[in-house]
């Protein structure tokens, strides 16, 4: 049984492949019939299907049940009902407004918007995080930080090679000296 557990026997990897197989196939194939709204994170339910799809694959994998037919006859469902809401998006006015949120600025220029920080649940830290991702060393470089209704943050920042790295940007980060280096310098010299 510890065997079975750890090893599993020579036909349940050979069904294990052959349902990967079979059930790639209808992914690949509701992916080309869709196109590339499929693949995209532009709404809460392109989330939900992304995270489905991943869900559904590894439990028909993991388990007998659901069984391969089952199984793609639900990502092919979850693929139509992605289609069919983005069909009510673009075509129901208002829809847009119940099914997904609303994009929220995070920060305005240089100013921290602290209120839609808490509104958002994120916390200075994780903003600064998403700057030094974006490049940004200085808030003066900030034309916008937008929260999107995807969950991704969005940059829009200006180059700022006059600027000196704003310390609040890289508080907290551990190694170095605790300063960030300026711009141009590299290895502290």
């Amino acid at each position: 049984m510890a065997e079975d557990w750890i090893t599993g026997s020579a036909e349940t990897v050979v069904w294990v492949l052959l349902s990967l197989v079979l059930l790639y196939l209808v992914i690949l194939v509701c992916i080309r019939l869709i196109g590339l709204r499929s693949l995209s994170k532009m709404s809460s339910t392109d989330f939900i299907t992304t995270v489905a799809v991943g869900s559904l694959l590894g439990g028909a994998l993991a388990a007998p049940t659901p069984s391969v037919v089952q199984a793609a006859a639900g990502l092919a469902g979850l693929f139509a009902v992605m289609l069919g809401a983005a069909w009510v998006r673009r075509h129901v006015p208002g829809a847009t407004r119940l099914m997904d949120n609303r994009p929220l600025y995070l920060m305005d220029g240089p100013r921290v918007l602290d209120e839609n920080l808490e509104r958002a649940n994120v916390t200075l830290d994780e903003l600064h995080g998403k700057l030094r991702q974006a490049g940004v060393w200085n808030y003066q470089q900030v034309i916008a930080v937008v929260f999107e209704c995807t969950g991704d943050v969005s940059v829009l920042a200006r180059g700022g090679e006059d600027l000196a790295p704003d310390p609040a940007i890289f508080a907290g980060i551990a190694g170095a000296s605790g300063r960030p280096a300026r711009r141009g310098k590299r290895g502290g010299s």
